[in-house]
C-alpha cells in the first residue's frame, strides 16, 4: 500500500492507504463529466476522466460534436498509487476552487482536437439521491453518489482545424462528479445473470440540468421496464446571486417523441409543479447530439470501455460520420441531446437532455426489447 500525497490530508476514511478504496468490488470507479455548448446549435463538447483503482487504471475522453462529424480522442494509462495525478496523456482536470472552479485541458495532440478551459459554477453543487441497484442474484449492481453544477465557461478549444474563444457571456455548461460502484471494465462472465436475462430487462434514464439565468432546473429520473420508479431528483437551485438555495419541486412528466425507427429523442415535452405548486412546462427543442457510445467508454466495446486495460499508456483519435440516419442509428442508445428548452414562465435555456432507453419499456410502447418508434 504505497503512500501517496494523498495521505498527507486528515481525511482518510479507512485504516488504509488513499491508494485503497473501502471495497475490493472491480467495478468500484470515481469520475468527472463535463459538457460545453455555446447556446446555439453549433457545437457540442462532452469530456470526462476516470479512476478505477481495483482494476488499476485511469482514463479520459472528449467528444465534439460539430459538422456532420463526431471527433473523439480518448486516452488511457495505469493508475498507480497517486490518485492526485490526473494526467492521462494529453488530459488533465485541475481543481481550482473546491465545488466552485475547474480547469480541463487536452494538450496540442496528433488528432487536431485540444482545449485548455476553466468552468465556473453559477448555482452551488448539489449532491442527487443515493443510486442503489441489487440483482435477484444478491450482488450489488449499482451503487453511486453523484453532484452536479451549471456554470459558464471561458478559455479556448481547436476542433477541425477551427479555433473558438470561449467566453462566459455565451458558452455554458453542466459538470458532475460521481463514485461508488457501476460496471466497468472488461466483460465478467454472466453466471447466473445469464438464466435471468430471460426474464426480460428494461431500463430508463433522463438526467436535465436545466440552466437559467436566475436558477437551475434539476430532472432526474430512472425507472425499470415496467415504469417503476427507482430514483428521481426534482429541485430548483438559485444561481449564487440569488442565494444558492434549494428548492423541491412537484413529480416530472415525461413526454418523449422519438425519431421514427429509432430510440433517439425528436421532442419532449416536461410537466412539473414548481416550488410553489404551480404547474409549468418545459419544451425540449433538441439542436444537436453528442452519441457517447462512439468511442467514449460509457456503452462497452471490444476496443474499448471504461475502466479496461489498454497497457501503461495509450492515446486514440477517432472520427465519427453522423450526416445520415444509417450513420446515426449505429451510434445508439446513449444519447446526450443539447435542447433549447422553452419554458412556460417566458423563460429561455440551453443545455442537455440525457435520454437512454434500452431493452423493454412498456411506458412509451417499446413492448420488446428490440423496438423502436413507429
Amino acid at each position: 500500500m504505497p503512500l501517496s500525497p494523498m495521505d498527507e490530508t486528515l481525511a482518510h476514511q479507512t485504516s488504509d492507504t488513499f491508494d485503497h478504496v473501502y471495497t475490493s468490488d472491480r467495478n468500484f470507479y470515481d469520475r468527472y463529466y463535463f459538457n460545453m455548448h455555446s447556446c446555439s446549435d453549433e457545437i457540442f463538447l462532452i469530456t470526462g476522466m476516470g479512476q478505477y483503482p481495483n482494476l488499476g487504471t485511469t482514463d479520459a475522453f472528449v467528444s465534439v460534436s460539430y459538422g456532420e462529424t463526431l471527433y473523439v480522442v480518448r486516452a488511457s494509462r495505469e493508475l498507480g498509487s497517486d490518485r492526485m495525478n490526473t494526467q492521462v496523456g494529453p488530459f488533465r482536470v485541475e481543481v481550482v476552487e473546491g465545488l466552485k472552479k475547474m480547469r480541463v485541458v487536452c494538450e496540442p495532440n496528433e488528432h487536431g482536437l485540444s482545449f485548455d478551459l476553466t468552468f465556473e459554477g453559477t448555482v452551488p453543487v448539489v449532491e442527487e439521491p443515493k443510486t442503489f441497484q441489487r440483482h435477484p442474484h444478491g450482488r450489488v449492481s449499482m451503487d453511486t453518489s453523484r453532484y452536479s453544477q451549471v456554470g459558464t465557461w471561458s478559455g479556448t478549444l481547436e476542433v477541425a482545424g477551427q479555433t473558438f474563444e470561449v467566453t462566459p457571456d455565451r458558452w455554458q455548461g453542466v459538470r458532475d462528479h460521481s463514485w461508488g460502484v457501476r460496471g466497468v471494465g472488461e466483460p465478467e462472465p454472466p453466471g447466473i445473470r445469464a438464466a435471468q436475462a430471460t426474464q426480460g430487462f428494461g431500463f430508463f434514464h433522463t438526467w436535465i440540468p436545466l440552466q437559467l439565468d436566475d436558477c437551475c432546473i434539476k430532472l432526474f429520473r430512472e425507472e425499470d421496464q415496467d415504469g417503476t420508479q427507482l430514483v428521481e431528483e426534482s429541485v430548483r437551485i438559485a444561481t449564487f446571486e440569488n442565494g444558492g438555495g434549494v428548492e423541491h419541486m412537484g413529480s416530472p412528466v415525461f413526454d418523449y417523441k422519438y425519431k421514427s425507427g429509432t430510440r433517439e429523442l425528436e421532442s419532449a415535452v416536461i410537466t412539473v409543479a414548481d416550488p410553489a405548486g404551480k404547474e409549468i412546462e418545459i419544451r425540449a427543442t433538441p439542436l444537436r447530439t453528442v452519441y457517447l457510445a462512439a468511442g467514449s467508454g460509457y456503452i462497452p466495446q471490444p476496443d474499448w470501455t471504461h475502466g479496461m486495460y489498454q497497457g501503461p499508456l495509450k492515446v486514440e483519435g477517432k472520427t465519427y460520420d453522423v450526416s445520415t440516419p444509417e450513420a446515426r442509428a449505429a451510434l445508439a442508445p446513449l444519447y446526450e441531446v443539447l435542447c433549447r428548452f422553452d419554458v412556460s414562465t417566458g423563460q429561455v435555456g440551453y443545455g442537455l437532455l440525457e435520454a437512454l432507453c434500452v431493452g423493454t419499456y412498456k411506458p412509451f410502447g417499446f413492448d420488446d426489447p428490440g423496438a423502436v418508434a413507429p
